[in-house]
C-alpha cells in the first residue's frame, strides 16, 4: 500500500509558478513510476507529466517548456515545477504512483488556481 500526499496549490496570478510536491510513503519508492495528473471543472482527468523510475520524463503538449517533473528518492518525493502559468492550467492536480508488481495509486489532489 503506498498513501500519496499533495502539496503546494494555491492561487497564483496568470504567468506566475508554483511548485506541488508529492509524498509516498513506502520503501520501495524508487521502483514507482510517477506522474501527475489534472482535472478541470467539467473535464476528465489528463496527464500532465511521468517521470519513471530510471527519470525518463514525459509531458502533455500543453505544458511541454513550461512544467518540470522530478523525483527526488531519498526523500521519496516527485515533484513538479510549474511556470507562466495561466488559466487553462486551472484544475486539481493529482499525482499518482504505479508499480507492476502492486498496480497504480491515487492521492487526494490539490487545487490550482490561476486568476488575476
Amino acid at each position: 500500500q503506498v498513501q500519496l500526499v499533495e502539496s503546494g496549490g494555491g492561487l497564483v496570478q496568470p504567468g506566475g509558478s508554483l511548485r506541488l510536491s508529492c509524498a509516498a510513503s513506502g520503501s520501495i519508492f524508487s521502483r514507482y513510476a510517477m506522474g501527475w495528473y489534472r482535472q478541470a471543472p467539467g473535464k476528465q482527468r489528463e496527464l500532465v507529466a511521468t517521470i519513471t523510475s530510471d527519470r525518463s520524463t514525459n509531458y502533455a503538449d500543453s505544458v511541454k517548456g513550461r512544467f518540470t517533473i522530478s523525483r527526488d528518492n531519498a526523500l521519496n518525493t516527485v515533484y513538479l515545477q510549474m511556470n507562466s502559468l495561466n488559466s487553462e492550467d486551472t484544475a486539481v492536480y493529482y499525482c499518482n504512483a504505479y508499480y507492476i508488481r502492486t498496480g497504480q495509486y491515487w492521492g487526494q489532489g490539490t487545487q490550482v488556481t490561476v486568476s488575476s
